[in-house]
């Protein structure tokens, strides 16, 4: 019979430091937002400049109706935000936390 042996002072170290299991459900959804090719192109796009949806739909080359549905996704997400200028809308990322996200992911990637 196999025992097994912890080291308690492991336990003790890092026990209380890891985020509540809420906080890393909210996580692991806003990774799934990321994790969609689609989505990565337009957070890519608006790093580079807040667009509408026709600009960002010419420069992906895809339909605008595809382009409203990822961004009302990644609107929820709390990554993007809305500004209207007339009838049109821009979308920008709601904040650097964003783009750091994206570069990260992207850079860990190259290496």
């Amino acid at each position: 019979m196999e025992e097994n042996i912890f080291n308690n002072d492991i336990q003790e170290k890092i026990a209380g430091t890891s985020p509540d299991d809420s906080v890393l459900y909210e996580a692991s959804e806003l990774l799934k937002v990321f994790g969609d090719y689609t989505r990565l192109r337009i957070i890519s796009a608006l790093c580079k400049c807040e667009m509408c949806v026709c600009d960002i739909a010419n420069l992906l080359g895809m339909t605008q109706s595809a382009i409203s549905h990822q961004l009302r996704v990644l609107k929820q997400a709390r990554l993007v935000s809305t500004r209207r200028d007339g009838k049109t809308i821009f979308y920008s990322l709601c904040d650097d936390h964003v783009k750091t996200i994206f570069y990260l992911a992207v850079e860990h990637t190259m290496e």
